[in-house]
């Protein structure tokens, strides 16, 4: 996984109008906590970092007033609901070598068995141990050829090396459903019209 250089102010403003006047500069407030230290309030430019958190569980490179260089990873986004700008963004230190959970993300490949069938995922993304510098970006699991009741645990996905999976091992994360049969629209409606009725 690559680092992704980004600089960063400290900042000594805090609150909602401090926060709006950030936003403003397009930049985005946020804060850098771990390894026992006190958190660093932080000042980031919103493009650099939009691009960044494109990639899940990003290592980016802080370089903090020109003066100390710090490696993290993004724990935590807060966007705008309506505009989907970045709010904020909480930090977590973390140094080569030393192991983080994070979840990856999972992608299925391949095509289910014929008949309608649908794949659930009961887990969008998976917990995972991994070495900072080695976070790999997702996890893709074949469904090829699934049948309706079929079932990937965790413990059936491939992992890189150096990643252990953080979730019980007979976790569900995927399953196939069978398609619904046609009575089933009717049936849901009569209980509508008997719930408007009492």
């Amino acid at each position: 996984m690559s680092e992704v250089k980004i600089s960063a102010e400290t900042r000594t403003e805090f609150g909602k109008g401090a926060a709006r006047r950030i936003r403003r500069d397009n930049k985005v407030p946020g804060v850098l906590y771990g390894h026992g230290s006190d958190p660093v309030h932080l000042t980031l430019p919103g493009h650099d970092l939009l691009l960044a958190l494109r990639t899940p569980n990003v290592l980016i490179s802080l370089d903090i007033d020109g003066k100390t260089n710090e490696l993290a990873i993004p724990k935590a986004v807060q966007r705008d609901a309506v505009k989907s700008y970045l709010e904020h963004v909480d930090l977590q230190l973390v140094k080569r070598g030393e192991k983080v959970t994070v979840e990856v993300p999972v992608h299925a490949e391949g095509e289910l068995a014929a008949g309608g069938n649908l794949l659930e995922h009961v887990l969008n993304a998976l917990p995972v141990e991994a070495e900072a510098t080695h976070i790999p970006e997702a996890v893709t699991v074949s469904v090829e050829g699934l049948e309706a009741g079929a079932s990937v645990l965790a413990k059936d996905i491939t992992l890189p090396s150096g990643v252990t999976l953080a979730v019980d091992a007979d976790a569900v994360v995927l399953q196939v459903l069978a398609a619904q049969a046609e009575e089933a629209p009717e049936g849901a409606e009569g209980e509508g019209e008997e719930a408007a009725e009492a």
